[in-house]
C-alpha cells in the first residue's frame, strides 16, 4: 500500500497530536534558553560570545543537519529518524542540565541540535503523507503555528522554571515530554518512508553546507571578539596562530571561506541533481516564485523572531530591573498574540487568501518592532512594552501559520519532501542569523554607545568608565544588574541603563528593517484567490510510495 493510499480516520489527528507535541519540545528549546541567560551568564560566568553561543549553536546544528536528517528519515523511515532524534535530544538536554561551564553547555547544545535535526523534518513530512485536501491545510497550519505560538512562549516557561527551580530544569523539562513523544509514535504514529529515491548519499553537499553556514554564523558572531577587519587579539586554530599584528582580522577571511563553501555546495548541489543522484537540495526548486520569495519571507519572520528573543530578555531584566519570571510575562505576550491570530486566521484565509495574510502578518510584525524602537527607554512601562510585543505576536501568528502553505503551494509532487525539508532548513538558518546577526549589532551598539554615556557621569575617571564599559559589553548588561545595588552608583548605573537602551533600539530598527525586507519579498508572491489558496493534493502531493 502507497503512502498516498493511507486512510487512518481518527487516528491521524491522535497522530498529529503527538508530531505536534515533538515539534513542540524541539522549538522550545530554541527559545527557552533565552529569559533564562542573564541567570546562566551570571551563574556560569559566561561572557558576551559565549552567550550568543549557547543560544544560536542550537539552531547552527539543526539547520546544518536538518536536510541531510530528513533525506535520512524518507529512506530508513520517518517514525524510526523521529524516535532516535527524540532519544539523542533527551541526551543533550541531561548533558546541557549538568553543565558547570560554557563547554559543557555548549556541547549538550550540540547534541540537542543533532536530536532535533532528526525530528523536525520527520513531522512536515509524515503530516504530508497522512493528510489530504482540507486536512493537510488544517495540518499545515498547525505546524507553522506550533512554530511561532510554541517558540513565543519559551520565554514564559523559562522564566517560571528559572524562578521557582533552577535554570537546568529549562533542560530537564524535556524528559516527560520526550516520554510522552516515545510512547505516543508506538501507539498512534504509523512509519512512512519513499519508496523510489535516487542511489548514493550526498556526504559533499552535506559537508559542504555545514561548514559554509557554520563560518557564516562564526563569523557574525565573533567578530566584535577577534575583529571585523583589523585584528583585535590573537586567533589560535589548530596549532596556527593567527598574529594580533597581521594586516587584517581572521573574521573577514571567514566569511569569504563560508561563501565560497555555499557557492560550491549550490553547484554541486545542481550537478547532483543533473546526474539523477540523490541530492540535499535541488537549486531548480528556487525557480518556483511562490517558493523562492515565501523561504525569503520565512527567513525574514525567523530571523526577526529570534533576534528580538535574544535582545529583549537581557534589556528587561538588566535595563528595567525584572526577574526572569516578570520578563518571561511580558515575552509571552508574543505568545498570546501568535495563538490569538492562529485562531481568526483560517476566517481570514478564506476571505483574502494565505499570501495576503502572510503580508499582513509581516505588516503587523514590522510595524509593532518599529514601534518598540521608538518607544523604548531605561524607564518603559512593562506594560506597554508588553502591548506592543503583542502587536508583534499576531502578526508573527498569521503570516507563520500560512507560510509553509504557500512555500510549497506550487512544488511538483516529486520533490514536495525535499521543499519540506528546504523551507524547515531555511527557518532554521533565518534563527542562527537572527541570533548572529543582532547580537552582533547589540554587541558594536554597546561598544559605541556605553562609552558616550559614561562620559556624562560626572567626577567618573576615564578608566574606570572603559573598565565598566567592558564589563558591561563581556557580561551581556549583568554589570548593570549587579551594581544596582550598590550604594553611591546611581548615577553609573544610569549611565549604563541608557547606553544598554540606546544599543537596543539600534538592533530593534535593524530588527524591523529586515522584517521589511521579509514584506518585501512576500509581495513578490504570487497572489492566489481565496478558492484557490487551499493546497490540494495535486498541489503537494508526497512523491512517497
Amino acid at each position: 500500500m502507497t503512502e498516498v493510499q493511507l486512510d487512518l480516520g481518527r487516528k491521524k489527528w491522535l497522530a498529529l497530536g503527538v508530531l505536534a507535541l515533538g515539534l513542540s519540545m524541539v522549538v522550545l528549546d530554541g527559545t527557552i534558553v533565552s529569559v533564562s541567560l542573564p541567570v546562566i551568564i551570571a551563574d556560569l560566568s559566561l561572557n558576551f560570545t559565549q552567550a550568543q553561543w549557547v543560544t544560536s549553536i542550537y539552531a547552527v546544528v539543526l539547520a546544518a543537519l536538518l536536510i541531510t536528517a530528513g533525506r535520512l528519515g524518507d529512506r530508513l523511515g520517518r517514525r524510526k529518524m523521529f524516535a532516535l532524534g527524540v532519544l539523542v535530544f533527551l541526551v543533550g538536554s541531561v548533558l546541557a542540565a549538568s553543565a558547570t561551564s560554557a563547554w559543557p553547555l555548549l556541547w549538550g547544545r550540540i547534541v540537542q541540535g543533532v536530536g532535533a535535526a532528526a525530528v523536525m523534518p520527520g513531522t512536515l513530512a509524515t503530516m504530508n503523507a497522512l493528510f489530504r485536501g482540507r486536512d493537510r491545510i488544517i495540518a499545515f497550519a498547525v505546524w507553522g503555528s506550533v512554530i511561532s505560538g510554541v517558540a513565543a512562549i519559551g520565554p514564559l516557561l523559562g522564566g517560571w522554571l528559572t524562578t521557582y527551580y533552577t535554570w537546568p530544569w529549562i533542560f530537564l523539562v524535556n524528559l516527560p515530554l520526550g516520554a510522552v513523544v516515545l510512547v505516543g509514535l508506538l501507539l498512534f504514529v504509523p512509519e512512512t518512508k519513499m519508496g523510489k529515491t535516487a542511489p548514493g548519499l550526498d556526504v559533499d553537499g552535506f559537508l559542504l553546507s555545514a561548514v559554509g553556514f557554520a563560518l557564516l554564523v562564526f563569523a557574525l558572531i565573533e567578530g566584535s571578539t577577534y575583529g571585523w577587519w583589523r585584528p583585535l587579539r590573537e586567533f589560535p586554530l589548530a596549532g596556527f596562530t593567527w598574529s594580533k599584528t597581521a594586516i587584517i582580522s581572521p573574521i573577514p577571511v571567514i566569511l569569504a571561506l563560508a561563501v565560497l563553501a555555499l557557492v560550491l555546495f549550490l553547484r554541486w548541489e545542481q550537478h547532483r541533481n543533473l546526474i539523477r543522484r540523490s541530492a540535499l537540495l535541488d537549486p531548480g526548486l528556487f525557480r518556483i516564485p511562490s517558493f523562492r520569495w515565501g523561504n525569503v519571507t520565512a527567513f525574514a519572520v525567523a530571523l526577526g523572531e529570534f533576534g528580538l528573543l535574544f535582545v529583549l530578555p537581557l534589556f528587561l531584566v538588566n535595563v528595567l530591573g525584572l526577574s526572569t519570571l516578570g520578563a518571561g510575562y511580558v515575552l509571552a505576550a508574543m505568545a498570546a498574540g501568535a495563538f490569538l491570530a492562529a485562531g481568526i486566521a483560517e476566517g481570514l484565509v478564506q476571505r483574502l487568501g494565505a499570501v495576503r495574510i502572510v503580508q499582513l502578518g509581516l505588516g503587523f510584525e514590522a510595524v509593532a518592532v518599529a514601534l518598540t524602537a521608538l518607544f523604548v527607554t531605561p524607564h518603559i512601562s512593562a506594560w506597554w512594552l508588553a502591548l506592543l510585543l503583542a502587536v508583534y505576536g499576531v502578526g508573527l501568528g498569521l503570516a507563520s501559520a500560512q507560510l509553509t502553505g504557500v512555500v510549497l503551494a506550487d512544488v511538483p509532487p516529486e520533490t514536495s519532501g525535499q521543499g519540506s525539508a528546504t523551507q524547515s532548513t531555511v527557518r532554521q538558518i533565518g534563527s542562527a542569523f537572527g541570533i548572529a546577526v543582532v547580537g552582533a549589532l547589540l554587541s558594536v551598539g554597546l561598544g559605541h554607545e556605553m562609552p558616550k554615556r559614561l562620559a556624562e557621569v560626572k567626577d567618573l575617571p576615564a578608566k574606570s568608565a572603559d573598565t565598566l564599559s567592558t564589563a558591561t559589553r563581556e557580561s551581556a548588561g549583568g554589570t548593570i544588574s549587579g551594581l544596582r545595588d550598590h550604594e553611591g552608583a546611581t548615577a553609573v548605573v544610569d549611565a549604563l541603563a541608557r547606553g544598554f537602551t540606546d544599543a537596543t533600539r539600534t538592533t530593534l530598527l535593524a530588527a524591523a528593517i529586515f522584517l521589511m525586507l521579509g514584506l518585501a519579498a512576500a509581495t513578490r508572491i504570487p497572489y492566489r484567490a481565496p478558492e484557490a489558496s487551499a493546497i490540494t493534493d495535486s498541489e503537494v502531493a508526497p512523491s512517497d510510495e
